[in-house]
């Protein structure tokens, strides 16, 4: 089925991007490696709507139905990704994430000196959705690879300690 086809593709390059295994993204989101091996690849016959929901939800990826009439956020267009994240990262802090020190963050992979907390609560806590929309915004604005980003957050995740499973 082409959609299948479409899904697979996706979550290969989305596995990929992030560095990880076909194995961990089956642990991740309770599928059998065989599973993952088959959608990646073209392979499988079917797969349960609640299965691929949650394998694509674990690698920020969501299946997507248009709106045939669009509606004004679409047409003015969309608060960039850094700036909703670096406020989601800062709900619970006096103290307010500058985008730029977010930007910086994770360019360099290194905590800013008054904003770690802020940057833990992001690589913690995020959708992985959101966290894909930030690397697609820095992928597009400074030409580094998806996947030097991903492994940024990574290394910044387990430096910072974080629990989150796609990190470790």
């Amino acid at each position: 089925m082409y959609e299948f086809a479409e899904i697979g593709l996706a979550v290969r390059t989305r596995r990929s991007d992030m560095g990880l295994s076909q194995a961990r993204v089956a642990e991740l989101c309770g599928l059998s490696s065989v599973t993952v091996y088959q959608l990646e690849n073209g392979s499988i016959d079917a797969l349960n709507w609640a299965d691929a929901v949650r394998l694509l939800s674990v690698l920020g990826l969501n299946i997507h139905v248009s709106n045939p009439r669009s509606t004004k956020r679409q047409r003015e267009g969309r608060t960039p990704a850094l700036e909703v994240a670096a406020r989601s990262a800062s709900t619970s802090y006096k103290q307010i994430l500058p985008a730029e020190d977010l930007r910086t963050a994770l360019l360099t992979a290194t905590y800013p000196k008054d904003f770690t907390p802020h940057v833990r609560t992001f690589l913690d806590e995020a959708h992985a959705s959101q966290i894909a929309d930030v690397v697609e915004q820095l992928h597009h604005e400074t030409g580094v690879q998806r996947i030097e980003l991903w492994q940024r957050m990574r290394d910044m995740a387990r430096a910072g300690h974080t629990t989150r499973d796609f990190w470790l």
